[in-house]
């Protein structure tokens, strides 16, 4: 009998052996705190996908809100990086988003560790009635960044793992009424995941050797 590896565990080993198109990054950190069950929604539902751009010189990051429970990501901050400033937002069906972002920093940032700076020119938000027009379920927004002279994907995905590059959310429009403000999950180091990927051969070679 082949020996076969369970789907999720081919597409991480993909990642690992040959990149992905799409780096997914969550919002595990809620910053604000302000209700249990609201930071659980927000980091379960929020993500971002990190891609390479349309021109060489760029980097994309897609924010998503998948789940069922009403949650609008409202307000979209990056903190440093090589990152050199938006070059174009693409609202998806129902998002109206815009470059600026009010307030102009992430709220409760400085609890963040070290606290989360926004970069001057570096924020978005949605256009007025704010949670409307927000990523709400099933909702998207692309914010399109160029690139520093010389930066490449690499460059924005080690420094998303090592945390010269974070980015932080503002969620609204929860059905308590509250909000809360949330910073990336850093990336695994390429280390724990090459080493999670050669144990998931192992795996693989153990399951063909018992058949």
């Amino acid at each position: 009998m082949k020996p076969y590896l369970p789907l999720a565990f081919v597409g991480l080993f993909s990642l690992v052996a040959a990149g992905a198109a799409a780096v997914p990054l969550s919002f595990g950190t809620c910053v604000s705190n302000n209700s249990a069950a609201d930071c659980a929604i927000g980091s379960a539902q929020i993500a971002v996908d990190v891609t390479g751009g349309p021109a060489a010189s760029q980097v994309s990051f897609t924010f998503t809100n998948s789940g069922s429970a009403a949650a609008s990501i409202t307000d979209i901050y990056f903190d440093n990086g090589t990152l050199l400033g938006i070059a174009s937002i693409v609202n998806g069906s129902g998002v109206s988003f815009s470059q600026g972002a009010s307030p102009g920093d992430l709220p409760a940032g400085n609890n963040a560790s070290p606290p989360f700076v926004a970069t001057a020119g570096f924020t978005a938000d949605s256009n007025p009635p704010a949670q409307p027009n927000g990523v709400n379920p099933g909702e998207t927004v692309t914010i399109i960044f160029d690139l520093q002279s010389g930066g490449t994907l690499q460059d924005v995905l080690d420094e998303l793992g090592d945390g010269r590059l974070r980015i932080g959310v503002h969620v609204q429009g929860f059905a308590s009424s509250g909000s809360e403000a949330f910073v990336n999950t850093p990336l695994p180091e390429p280390g724990a995941l090459a080493l999670l990927g050669a144990g998931l051969l192992g795996l693989a070679w153990a399951g063909r050797r018992s058949h």
